[in-house]
């Protein structure tokens, strides 16, 4: 009876392994097909943020909370079976339509943040920057409950004004950041192009140092109406520092005024004093007045050689030049004036 009892075990022993192989490999298919099928998210894309810290399970429940129909068990489960679970990034994530659970790990692991963009225009002034990043309702406001010299003082910059520190461009970044992290950037960024910019100065330059090239470059950039006039308008401010003339620069006068101005400059704000006002006041303003360009900071420390000491706006952005008080005097008649 004894080999009976082996040869009928032996049959109930394969059966049973062939059994558990086809459980097996149904449940690997389902698996399979599972992880290549797109998350219900409804009709829009979801916005998962996941916080420092946060466990891989709590990752996997944050992904639900977030509106994904999934069961947060299987999803923290593919997250442990991976073994990518621990480097799931925190950060602010976009989920679009056609997700699946395969490709959301690929994302948080890769730290593919959903990121948002802000332009700084180059010409603004602090107050245009203040009032942009306080429209962006994506970032974090943490510069309208601080004061410029606390703010500076957090950047890094204790007792310099914000006034032009900034460089102008276009820069990303992920949602619920804070506004001073884009600042800090922007900050390193113009820190970069005026280093540059100034290495590569005019040996002949009537400027002592960078901050002088960030003023002239911030009253090239609201002077220039065409981009081909730039490196003539800074030669003409260059040889009036050079002999000594006021600047005579409307937009520095602009600038001292500040929200006053009201759009029309008047005989009277010519003359009237202000730190800013070039007609009264001989040299460079103690600021710049606005953010200038990479282009704007070249032409500063690199002017066109020029024996112009005027100009005068055209009226088609574009500029008349003239070596001589007598000559700007007609171009003034003939292009403000309309006197021929």
């Amino acid at each position: 009876m004894m080999p009976c009892f082996i040869h009928t075990d032996g049959r109930v022993v394969r059966r049973l392994l062939a059994l558990i192989a086809l459980v097996l490999i149904a449940s690997g298919g389902a698996a399979f097909w599972w992880l290549h099928q797109p998350l219900v998210t409804g009709s829009e894309p979801l916005e998962l943020a996941i916080e420092p810290g946060t466990t891989p399970r709590g990752v996997a429940r944050d992904v639900v909370a977030a509106g994904a129909r999934v069961d947060a068990r299987m999803l923290y489960a593919w997250f442990r079976f991976s073994g990518q679970d621990r480097a799931i990034k925190a950060g602010n994530y976009e989920i679009p339509l056609g997700t699946t659970p395969r490709s959301l790990l690929q994302k948080l692991v890769r730290g593919e943040e959903s990121l948002r963009a802000i332009t700084l225009v180059e010409g603004w002034n602090w107050r245009q920057v203040r009032q942009a990043l306080a429209k962006e309702d994506q970032l974090k406001r943490d510069v309208a409950t601080l004061t410029d010299e606390a703010l500076m003082a957090q950047l890094g910059r204790p007792g310099v004004p914000p006034e032009g520190r900034f460089f102008p461009d276009t820069y990303t970044y992920a949602k619920g950041s804070s506004d001073i992290a884009v600042l800090r950037r922007a900050m390193h960024a113009m820190d970069r192009r005026l280093e540059a910019a100034w290495a590569q100065r005019a040996a002949d330059t009537p400027l002592k140092s960078a901050e002088e090239a960030l003023i002239l470059a911030s009253i090239v950039e609201k002077e220039t109406g065409k981009a081909s006039d730039r490196g003539q308008i800074a030669g003409v401010f260059a040889n009036r520092l050079r002999v000594g003339m006021l600047l005579q620069t409307d937009p520095t006068v602009i600038y001292g005024l500040g929200e006053k101005f009201d759009g029309n400059l008047r005989r009277r704000d010519l003359q009237t004093d202000t730190p800013w006002n070039t007609y009264t006041r001989a040299g460079l303003p103690p600021t710049p007045i606005a953010m200038p360009g990479k282009a704007s900071l070249l032409a500063a420390v690199q002017p066109d050689a020029t024996r112009a000491l005027y100009f005068v706006a055209k009226g088609d952005g574009a500029s008349h030049f003239s070596t001589s008080l007598e000559e700007h005097n007609r171009a003034v008649n003939r292009y403000q004036r309309g006197q021929q």
